[in-house]
């Protein structure tokens, strides 16, 4: 019961923050725009593509057939956006560009694997830690 609870209370907080962020990278492109690295061809198209990308997986989530995707999913896209924080915090660090101070950057960093974890949790690809010890091989 702990772990369905917890699975779905995290699932919808992770949903609604890939909604927003998804919103905003369709609405409002330009901060986005400005930390993505130059090496990212067709930058608005990506980002936009992204924005949807968060949208759908935000989506996916509760659609018990897309779960299992949408949290495998989500968690590559959190890896594969890293160099765009990244190049953010890099950007603040030499250029004091961005708005944002070290305070934000550095627990943002850190935290990106644990956003991963927990798109593959809120999709129900793993357990961890959450699965009882006597289930555990």
């Amino acid at each position: 019961m702990l772990l369905a609870t917890t699975r779905q209370i995290l699932r919808a907080l992770l949903a609604a923050a890939y909604l927003l962020a998804g919103a905003l990278h369709i609405l409002k492109p330009a901060p986005f725009l400005g930390i993505t690295p130059a090496w990212v061809p067709y930058a608005p198209h990506v980002i936009l593509i992204t924005g949807l990308c968060e949208v759908a997986g935000a989506i996916g989530l509760f659609v018990p057939r897309l779960r299992w995707w949408a949290g495998v999913l989500l968690a590559a896209y959190a890896v594969c956006v890293y160099p765009a924080n990244v190049k953010h915090a890099l950007d603040y660090i030499a250029y004091g560009t961005g708005g944002l101070s070290l305070w934000y950057h550095i627990p943002r960093l850190a935290f990106q694997p644990v956003i991963v974890w927990w798109a593959l949790f809120a999709g129900a690809v793993i357990d961890w830690p959450f699965k009882p010890r006597s289930a555990r091989a």
